[in-house]
């Protein structure tokens, strides 16, 4: 094993744009095992009084999430949110077409609200524009935001819910480009078709933020024309632009794979891109940002269809350390494109395609619950521009990328400042120097880092802390500089203070 050197420059004035507190938000759908033995057990011994599950919840809010969205997903295009709200012996049993599986409508509209209060998370859901109509999208606003007085303001209140929800954020349907989706609209179609829910949903409640479904990938053969057509239809009624993006190692090409953030970065420069085309085109003066609401390495073929069955294990990934890494580079995308990415729902938070997994006795928190739960609790204030000088690797699918990828982060109002840093080699240990140009005095604080020896290291419930988040010594600054021995496979949080 042989080291090599890098350096990382930083300047606090050195902005992008503030971090949106809403891209660390996750994602609910009524597949598989998220909601039923994940979230919701009323039968286990783990369940509070509302059927939540506790060590569920804690581990959650470890992760301090901010918005969480909900039902769906592909669950979302043939779902009728009328089926979930209501006393629960009257609620139907339905045969559930995207999954295949039986779903129950013990949970619904009205417990998702009260999990996201447990939480401590802002809601956002999601309409139906497979089956549901715009009439149904109106409706279920009404129900959830509108003081009593008419028809469906008056059902949440005999439902036991008098105050509005108030929910701001609303997903105008799921992955409509699909077709694999319940519905599946062409983009003129599916464009038409969301403007006019928008419309009513936002003659109902002026304040909520509407998201138009984007391409589901960028491997889509409709990718990016599709996300033009919908938004030269729909702009001035919708403030998103939602984002679907799965990673994996498929190929077993570790190198390109722990290059993922080239690919990440450049999927949100095109729609970026489409963005300020659609503005200009249509001569307007409204903004619309990008959500990326289905983010998450998955990959390794777990079934996808239920056998009409209730709760079947879908999606159940087991990740190792490359995983990991895989994450830490997405979320430090976040931070560098936080000019134009507003919001970020991993996919999903508990046993679908999830770091968290539960079991009758306990829970597993798998390695890459440990970097979204570092960014999540120190990325605050603005993203800096980082300049970054590292040896290069060469990949099969990126050509030469550099060894390191990083992001940081400053807070103006407390002085918190944090740099977080992958080394993506899997042989070289990176000597970094840090150096804070802007000369104020720089102060260590605390030091984290996730490692292991091999790209397969994961943590099993045998062995549940093989992978997890270790405090190591903090750098010495001197005159704004520091220098950290990074090993290969490593992801690096150095939190500091500024004068």
């Amino acid at each position: 094993m042989s080291s090599q050197k890098a350096e990382v420059l930083l300047d606090k004035n050195r902005t992008i744009a503030p971090i949106s507190p809403l891209l660390f938000g996750g994602f609910v759908e009524h597949m598989g095992r998220c909601v039923y033995e994940g979230i919701y057990e009323p039968k286990s011994a783990h369940a509070d009084a509302d059927g939540l599950r506790r060590d569920v919840l804690a581990a959650l809010r470890e992760q301090q999430y901010t918005v969480i969205r909900y039902p769906g997903g592909n669950f979302l295009s043939g779902y009728n949110w009328l089926d979930g709200v209501g006393p629960k012996d009257k609620r139907p049993v339905r045969r559930e077409l995207a999954w295949q599986s039986i779903e129950t409508n013990q949970f619904g509209t009205n417990e998702f609200m009260g999990f996201c209060k447990a939480l401590g998370a802002a809601p956002m859901l999601g309409v139906n524009m497979g089956t549901g109509t715009i009439q149904g999208a109106s409706d279920l606003v009404e129900y959830c935001n509108a003081p009593t007085g008419t028809y469906y303001a008056d059902l949440r209140a005999s439902h036991g819910f008098r105050e509005p929800h108030n929910i701001r954020y609303w997903c105008v349907g799921n992955e409509m480009d699909g077709p694999w989706q319940i519905g599946h609209l062409d983009a003129a179609e599916y464009g038409a078709k969301a403007l006019e829910a928008a419309k009513m949903m936002k003659w109902q409640d002026p304040s909520i933020e509407t998201i138009l479904c984007g391409s589901s990938n960028d491997r889509m053969p409709t990718y990016p024309e599709w996300d033009r057509v919908a938004l030269e239809v729909a702009w001035e009624h919708v403030d998103y632009l939602s984002m679907h993006y799965y990673a994996g190692n498929r190929e077993n090409d570790s190198t390109s794979y722990l290059a993922s953030a080239v690919g990440f970065e450049h999927f949100v420069d095109t729609l970026d891109g489409t963005l300020r085309y659609v503005k200009a085109k249509r001569r307007s003066k409204h903004d619309v940002y990008l959500s990326w609401d289905e983010w998450q390495v998955w990959y390794k073929g777990d079934p996808m269809q239920g056998g009409w069955t209730e709760a079947p294990h879908l999606a159940e990934e087991m990740y190792n350390l490359e995983d990991a890494l895989v994450v830490a580079q997405w979320l430090n995308v976040f931070l560098r494109k936080s000019q134009v990415l507003k919001i970020a729902c991993v996919a999903q938070i508990v046993n679908v395609i999830s770091w968290l997994n539960t079991r009758g006795d306990g829970l597993l928190k798998q390695t890459s619950f440990y970097p979204f739960k570092l960014v999540s609790q120190y990325a605050r204030g603005d993203a800096l521009d980082v300049l970054v000088s590292a040896p290069l690797v060469e990949t099969k699918l990126y050509g030469a990328v550099p060894m390191l990828d990083v992001s940081a982060s400053h807070d103006a109002a407390t002085g918190a400042g944090e740099v977080f840093i992958v080394n993506r080699s899997e042989h070289e240990t990176i000597v970094t120097d840090l150096v804070w140009q802007d000369r104020g005095t720089v102060r260590a604080g605390d030091t984290w880092q996730v490692t292991g020896a091999s790209v397969h290291d994961a943590n099993t419930w045998d062995k549940p802390e093989q992978i997890v988040a270790r405090k190591i010594e903090s750098p010495s600054m001197l005159d704004g500089r520091a220098t950290l021995k990074l090993p290969p496979l490593s992801f690096t949080v150095v939190t500091t203070t500024t004068a």
